[in-house]
């Protein structure tokens, strides 16, 4: 491609944080895009460019960042509705649905989506798929208690379970004091249906399948960047080549 995959993240992310207005809520996400965010946005801020604008953070890393650039923050208890929300993806398919949670901030990102007016995803084109899960696996958060038996489940649906760890082998944790299992499906066929299966579970907290939640998605490639809308025909597979 000429330009790494960082690279073109960053060229998304700016592009993405000028669709951000004097006034607004934006909800920051979870990983290396919402820190590109979170430095573009103190950027403007500074500048003068943008005014007024207050970040949500999805996450305890991304809040000590905005912390460190000086940007106004609000918890989510006390901005109940967002005005866009800008983060990225691990896999997005030709109808904006996503793949997400490999930073491990699934819960908590779910829930700034499903309460943004807008849902601004950043992504390079390495992310675009024809199909969920054919290169990344669905994380799924789990609560300790019964955790083998959430596994057995998961593995029921046809999954290859393994737990996410810490670099000391002990169980990952994430902002919520819960687990993760990373669950490898394989291709998806039928997404929402495995969705409302793995939810339907006591003891799984959320899943990984961001589904329906997507208005835009920014991708950034070799030939520039393209703003994909959602009802706008989502990502054309004739757009992509061999990748689909």
């Amino acid at each position: 491609m000429g330009v790494d995959a960082a690279q073109l993240k960053k060229q998304a992310a700016a592009y993405a944080v000028n669709l951000v207005q004097s006034g607004m809520i934006v909800g920051l996400g979870h990983g290396s895009t919402a820190i590109h965010v979170v430095g573009l946005l103190a950027e403007k801020l500074k500048s003068g460019h943008l005014k007024d604008v207050i970040g949500v953070p999805s996450s305890y890393q991304v809040e000590e960042e905005a912390m460190r650039y000086g940007m106004p923050l609000k918890a989510f208890d006390e901005i109940p509705v967002i005005d866009i929300t800008i983060d990225g993806a691990d896999e997005v398919d030709p109808q904006l649905n996503m793949i997400k949670g490999g930073g491990g901030a699934l819960l908590r990102e779910k829930i700034i989506a499903q309460a943004s007016r807008r849902e601004v995803i950043v992504v390079d084109e390495t992310k675009l798929t024809p199909i969920l899960g054919r290169r990344r696996c669905v994380p799924v958060e789990v609560v300790p208690f019964g955790w083998r038996s959430q596994a057995m489940f998961l593995e029921s649906l046809g999954a290859k379970v393994t737990m996410r760890r810490n670099a000391d082998r002990s169980p990952y944790h994430t902002d919520c004091g819960n687990w993760i299992f990373e669950c490898n499906f394989g291709p998806i066929e039928r997404p929402h249906i495995l969705a409302e299966k793995i939810k339907n579970r006591a003891g799984i907290v959320e899943h990984g399948l961001f589904l329906g939640l997507a208005s835009d998605v920014v991708v950034a490639g070799a030939g520039g960047i393209r703003h994909l809308k959602r009802g706008e025909g989502g990502i054309s597979p004739s757009d992509f080549g061999k990748e689909f």
